[in-house]
């Protein structure tokens, strides 16, 4: 039997009611308060209190006169509390979102990853399953999908990202690009042409230009290197000339049609890292999220005709 299967123990499932009472009374630091938000009399809320601190064996409030203030344990107890209280209304909201295979989820992404490619398609998902309500943010830094409640995310790196299930959604082949008017006032038409011209740089992948210049057989690039935190501003700074950009190309792709850039040179500079959707391994995914998954997938691999029984809309009789 697995955790998962395993009955609780209820001996550590104090009411439902005294886990409200408490935490509105350390939330305000007043029973009288919490009473009138829950609507309860002062005594109620003391008595469910009494009733959690018995439970406990562990005194939640120092009481003096007429004020209260949490213990050390009820400090401790209150955050936790808090937290599992707000599991619930998630998990319940979520719940009622499910309508047949409607639903809701929560999903992190890159920054120009999400504003570059995955916003521009995923309307084609809301058309096909519009019962399933989602929530993107973004992250730079490392995250806790447990911690932060969330569904799935984007991840660029290697498949080494412990307890998560990843699927490999695409590679990344960075490309040289620039504004047509700056590679023509540079004459940008080999690789060694770039010496001395301004770099844009993502912060990510600060040896990137250094390693363009191996593959291109140059000792090194020692013009002016420009910082940015996102590939998007490195894009935009690429547009408005400020110098010449190495990018994943398909990031780039309209800006190259529109003209706005150009690429420079027949050259890809590969990777071992790329792009993936992960989420938690060994907890049961939402019906939602399988969906999302595989129509990610599809979309990745540009495979949207083949992938329609993963994509076809779904309803409360299916």
């Amino acid at each position: 039997m697995d955790a998962s299967s395993a009955p609780l123990p209820r001996r550590y499932l104090p009411p439902l009611s005294a886990l409200v009472a408490f935490e509105a009374a350390a939330r305000h630091g007043s029973f009288t308060r919490a009473a009138s938000e829950l609507d309860l009399t002062q005594g109620a809320v003391s008595r469910q209190i009494k009733l959690l601190e018995d439970q406990l064996g562990i005194a939640l409030f120092e009481r003096a006169r007429q004020r209260v203030t949490l213990t050390e344990a009820g400090a401790f107890y209150a955050r936790e509390v808090r937290e599992a209280l707000q599991a619930f209304v998630s998990a319940t909201t979520r719940t009622i979102a499910h309508r047949g295979r409607g639903g809701t989820l929560a999903i992190a992404t890159l920054p120009t990853f999400g504003t570059r490619w995955l916003v521009p398609r995923i309307a084609d998902f809301v058309a096909r399953h519009p019962g399933i309500e989602i929530s993107v943010s973004t992250r730079l830094r490392p995250f806790d999908l447990v911690a932060e409640r969330l569904d799935a995310a984007i991840h660029f790196g290697r498949a080494d990202w412990p307890g998560a299930e990843m699927y490999p959604l695409m590679g990344e082949d960075l490309v040289v690009v620039a504004a047509p008017a700056f590679a023509r006032l540079h004459s940008l038409e080999t690789p060694a042409a770039l010496g001395g011209v301004p770099l844009l740089v993502q912060a990510t992948r600060p040896a990137a230009w250094d390693d363009f210049a191996v593959t291109a057989g140059l000792d090194r690039l020692d013009g002016p290197r420009l910082r940015f935190e996102q590939f998007g501003l490195v894009v935009q700074a690429a547009v408005a000339s400020l110098g010449v950009a190495l990018v994943p190309e398909f990031l780039v792709r309209p800006e190259l049609e529109a003209g706005s850039l150009v690429r420079l040179f027949d050259m890809r500079i590969g990777s071992d890292l790329g792009y993936y959707l992960v989420h938690s391994r060994g907890r049961d995914i939402s019906p939602a999220l399988a969906l999302f998954r595989d129509w990610l997938l599809c979309m990745a691999r540009d495979c949207s005709v083949g992938c329609e029984a993963a994509l076809t809309p779904t309803g409360p009789d299916d």
